[in-house]
């Protein structure tokens, strides 16, 4: 029980170090864009590498993003058991919505106009 416990726990810490590893690799990359003082392209191309460097370590070492990574290969493979409408059938849903959404903006102006009616000229009795 104890073992295990520990194993956990230094796992949670690697874990730990691997994201705060990850982003102190852009903080220097962006850190040294601006204290370099050469060629533009070689700035970004440090940025660029350290984003690359911190990018490959949180998403291929970390536990956190081989967790994401997985969770991002079974939505693509769920993306892919998608079956789309055909065009026809599209484009008639689209038509329904269409229609539904003039009637209930005709039934919104007439409650709105009785409304309106009913208050200004038998109420207030104003024309």
């Amino acid at each position: 029980m104890n073992n295990a416990t520990t194993n956990k726990e230094n796992t949670k810490n690697y874990n730990q170090v691997y994201n705060y590893t990850s982003l102190l690799l852009i903080i220097a990359g962006l850190t040294l864009f601006y204290a370099l003082n050469i060629n533009i392209w070689l700035k970004w191309g440090v940025v660029l590498i350290s984003v690359v460097a911190s990018f490959g370590l949180f998403f291929f070492v970390s536990e956190t993003g081989l967790n994401l990574h997985d969770y991002l290969r079974d939505v693509w493979r769920e993306l892919g058991k998608i079956v789309w409408p055909a065009r026809k059938e599209a484009m008639q849903f689209t038509w329904i919505v269409f229609l539904f959404v003039i009637i209930l903006a005709l039934f919104l102006w007439l409650v709105d106009s009785v409304i309106s009616w009913t208050l200004y000229s038998l109420i207030l009795g104003k024309s």
